[in-house]
């Protein structure tokens, strides 16, 4: 069921991904659908660990810093893998084996690097969501931000937005990637 739900999203998005469309792809009733997964909800949560799962944990290199910064930019490249993987991820919060382990990994990492508890765990958090957010923007770049906001944000109402809006409205996901995990992780001292 989750594989059909995954060539679903992949082919045609989260706002066409249904039971529906699940039965259809596995020429199966509605029904024997609903009786696999429960409720969308729960397919949801299958699908987000699988994403996750998709982030190799092992094999990182470097200081805890760097291994923190390649996890997190295999998060990345497991959501960008899937049209709306992003959307899946943060539609969701699932206690599930994937899931769970990656933000095991994630703070073994922080905490390797001396950080203590609370702030592993925060920071944790922190870089999860930033990562989330960056990659949902990402994957709706095209009409991520009306396309005549460099009129709307002139030199006299909006001085400040105006004097950084070229990199404000940076494509360049991947340099800001690495920025933002840089800045969270340089937080930690």
């Amino acid at each position: 069921m989750v594989r059909a739900a995954f060539v679903v999203l992949d082919g045609q998005g989260i706002a066409k991904l249904s039971t529906r469309a699940i039965a259809t792809e596995l020429d199966v009733s509605m029904n024997t659908v609903m009786w696999h997964i429960g409720t969308k909800g729960r397919l949801l949560e299958l699908m987000a660990d699988a994403i996750v799962g998709e982030a190799e944990a092992d094999q990182l290199h470097g200081d805890w810093r760097r291994r923190a910064a390649q996890l997190l930019g295999r998060l990345r490249q497991a959501m960008l893998r899937h049209r709306d993987g992003a959307v899946v991820v943060a539609g969701t919060f699932p206690a599930l084996p994937a899931t769970l382990a990656f933000g095991d990994r994630l703070v073994a990492v922080l905490r390797s690097g001396g950080v203590a508890a609370k702030p592993a765990a925060w920071t944790a958090w922190s870089l999860f969501y930033f990562t989330l957010g960056l990659v949902q923007e990402e994957q709706r770049a095209p009409d991520a931000l009306p396309s005549g906001l460099p009129d709307v944000v002139t030199e006299k109402d909006f001085p400040n937005l105006h004097a950084v809006l070229d990199d404000f409205l940076s494509a360049d996901y991947e340099a800001r990637f690495r920025f933002g995990i840089g800045q969270i992780l340089a937080s930690l001292g």
